[in-house]
């Protein structure tokens, strides 16, 4: 049975102390290679330098659909390999609520980054008020269209409800295992899919015990060593 991934979001936080502090616990921790920690862009050269020795994976919270050019601001795929990333969050919830990305972009950011090497992790998910119009499985499926015909094996799929994403509720096995179940139906049943959405050491058992759930993406709980290092050994 494969390993279950687990990915840390540190979104908007971080500074040179915690980068050096957080990670610095973590890769005392032995964790194995199914381990990844997305921080912000300023402190990827540094999670890299800290993360180095062991087999924890390095990536970036978002990328450039462009691979060069006049683009002021932009970070492109081959940038973050250049600087010894392994993967990249697309798509999140936040992306698109905030920032106005659209599937279409996501779709092109996915192909740029694995142009590059990199694994990119797709998210999918629906609001709260889809969810209450019975659209949630609509919503996904419209989602990812953008990735079909990738290659598998490149990329996982991660299934966070934006109604769940910061807010300390976290969705049903009721409700994570049918649309992980649609994922994999919908592209491969070998896509790896995590459920993403208040995952906590508290609940991280239970979350990945849930069928069809290939892993977890932290948020907030992956900026305590404690939380995190927890999180990861109650993966299989």
């Amino acid at each position: 049975m494969p390993r279950q991934l687990v990915i840390a979001n540190w979104k908007l936080h971080g500074s040179i102390g915690q980068v050096k502090s957080v990670l610095g616990e973590v890769a005392k921790a032995d964790l194995g290679a199914n381990v990844g920690v997305c921080v912000p862009f300023p402190y990827l050269m540094l999670a890299k330098q800290i993360l180095h020795p062991t087999r924890i994976q390095c990536g970036a919270q978002n990328v450039s659909q462009y691979h060069i050019g006049a683009y002021t601001g932009e970070v492109s795929a081959g940038m973050l390999a250049d600087v010894g990333c392994e993967l990249v969050i697309i798509g999140h919830s936040e992306r698109r609520r905030l920032f106005g990305e659209t599937t279409e972009s996501a779709g092109i950011k996915m192909r740029a980054a694995l142009d590059a090497g990199l694994m990119g992790i797709y998210c999918v998910g629906e609001s709260a008020d889809e969810r209450r119009e019975g659209r949630a499985e609509q919503v996904v499926i419209e989602q990812l269209q953008v990735l079909k015909g990738l290659p598998l094996g490149l990329f996982a799929v991660a299934y966070e409800p934006s109604w769940a994403v910061g807010s300390g509720m976290v969705a049903s096995e009721e409700q994570i295992a049918p649309i992980h179940a649609l994922i994999k139906n919908e592209l491969d049943p070998r896509v790896r899919v995590l459920y993403g959405g208040s995952v906590k050491a508290n609940n991280a058992a239970s979350i990945l015990a849930v069928e069809h759930v290939d892993g977890v993406l932290v948020g907030g709980a992956a900026l305590s060593s404690f939380e995190f290092i927890e999180i990861c050994k109650a993966a299989r």
